[in-house]
């Protein structure tokens, strides 16, 4: 998994690329936790290159979800492929998450 951040301000542009899985879930969390910080964020992720997510994955955009809702921000997912959308779909989380 690769995870690139563009920050200007409170918006936070982040590109996904590779799978979230077991084998790298604790680096993906690490790699995110500087989006939990700060007033009003405005994160907006794109998704194009993510190619799967496991449940660990998942529980990673549920707590950011949580935390940017506690901060009075905003998250959007966009791009994302049809596989990885019907897990979103699946578990609840399409109506938990903006996604685009």
């Amino acid at each position: 998994m690769e995870v690139t951040i563009k920050q200007d301000g409170n918006k936070q542009d982040v590109v996904l690329n590779g799978r979230i899985d077991t084998t790298n879930a604790d680096q993906f969390q690490r790699d995110i936790e500087c989006l939990m910080e700060g007033d009003k964020p405005e994160i907006c992720i794109d998704c194009s290159g993510m190619e799967y997510t496991s449940s660990q994955g998942l529980r990673m955009f549920l707590m950011l979800q949580k935390s940017v809702m506690a901060r009075g921000g905003s998250l959007v997912l966009k791009g994302m492929q049809s596989q990885v959308k019907e897990v979103f779909d699946i578990t609840g989380f399409s109506s938990i998450i903006n996604i685009q």
